[in-house]
């Protein structure tokens, strides 16, 4: 089984800025792999471990991408491919998903394509959608769990409070949900091979992506406004009830905030 998982590397949220054009500035901000990408990584690696085969991990981005496809391969994946060109910058979720597209179709006889739902710098669950409507693929979305036999996918879809079993024939893209498992400590024996691993650069005209596409001119999404919320200070909300009772409460507030 041949998968190929798109992750991104994401800002600390907290301290980001914007320029004139409304594309985020990441120079000197700490990065990491969006979190629920380590979730997409992890069921390429199970799905691999029963049948199979073998998992490729793409990112598009600067040059520093290149930290996160490291860690992609010291969690256990066979090949990493960086796709990083001037051309790609200040790209929308389309110009995003056009270039990965591009990418996977370069790879080519794959089985299945595995994302996270949404990347947490912008939360809009686009790119998945749109690299299978461009690739043409099936999309099985929010997956809770994932099965295969060989030949079909199946997911546990998860919309809403309603949850529901369905299959596509391969190939398929499959957006997964971070409750679809743990991701997996890494050994230090695979962080060795991950750094000696060669870890190739595509630019555009690698993947024969057309330029009208690509980068800002390439991206039909335009900002209105962008701006960081107001953050209330000082307000005290006092809870009632028994320990367990306020742990709950409390729990499910720091939920609301997206904060747990």
């Amino acid at each position: 089984m041949k998968i190929i998982v798109t992750i991104k590397q994401v800002p600390n949220v907290t301290k980001v800025k914007w320029d004139a054009d409304g594309s985020l500035i990441r120079a000197g901000l700490p990065t990491i792999i969006n979190p629920v990408d380590k979730h997409a990584i992890e069921a390429a690696l199970e799905l691999k471990e029963k049948h199979g085969g073998e998992v490729i991990v793409i990112s598009m981005g600067p040059g520093q991408v290149e930290s996160a496809l490291r860690e992609a391969l010291c969690m256990g994946a066979d090949q990493a491919i960086q796709l990083t060109d001037r051309k790609f910058a200040g790209a929308d979720t389309w110009a995003t998903s056009y270039a990965l597209g591009c990418a996977i179709k370069k790879i080519g006889d794959y089985d299945l394509v595995i994302s996270g739902v949404e990347a947490m710098d912008g939360n809009t669950a686009q790119v998945g959608p749109q690299m299978a409507e461009f690739l043409g693929l099936p999309l099985l979305s929010y997956a809770l769990g994932i099965e295969s036999d060989g030949k079909k996918v199946q997911i546990q879809q998860k919309l809403g409070d309603f949850e529901r079993k369905i299959e596509a024939d391969f190939p398929a893209l499959v957006t997964v949900e971070k409750e679809i498992n743990e991701y997996r400590v890494t050994p230090m024996d695979k962080i060795l091979e991950a750094f000696e691993k060669e870890i190739p650069v595509w630019e555009a005209d690698d993947v024969d992506a057309e330029l009208v596409h690509l980068g800002l001119k390439g991206s039909p999404t335009k900002l209105r406004k962008v701006f960081s919320p107001k953050i209330e200070k000082g307000k005290v909300q006092m809870l009632e009830g028994t320990p367990e009772e306020i742990a709950r409460q409390v729990a499910d507030k720091l939920n609301e905030k997206f904060l747990i």
